[in-house]
């Protein structure tokens, strides 16, 4: 080993090139909740491994912006309505 290296033709950045990403994807940081990333570890554990946690992140996400998710009023309401029956 030298006791000394000259890096002076030396570049920065990758040695490799970068994998392809799958097409439709984006790679990115986001920083969640530790109890809202464990809701949806536990959820793709209970799925057996068949699907992944950060999928069914994507696919909460997606309904959220299709506004395709349970409103909060209508889940109450359903909920009232049996608690109301229950009662009966």
């Amino acid at each position: 080993m030298k006791k000394q290296y000259d890096f002076s033709k030396g570049k920065r950045g990758r040695i490799l090139p970068p994998r392809a990403e799958p097409k439709g994807k984006v790679r990115i940081t986001i920083r969640i909740d530790e109890d809202v990333v464990d809701y949806f570890l536990k959820e793709a554990d209970a799925l057996g491994g068949s699907v992944g946690y950060q999928t069914l992140m994507n696919d909460a996400l997606r309904l959220h912006a299709e506004n395709k998710a349970p409103k909060l009023e209508d889940t109450l309401c359903r909920i009232f309505r049996e608690e109301i029956r229950a009662a009966s």
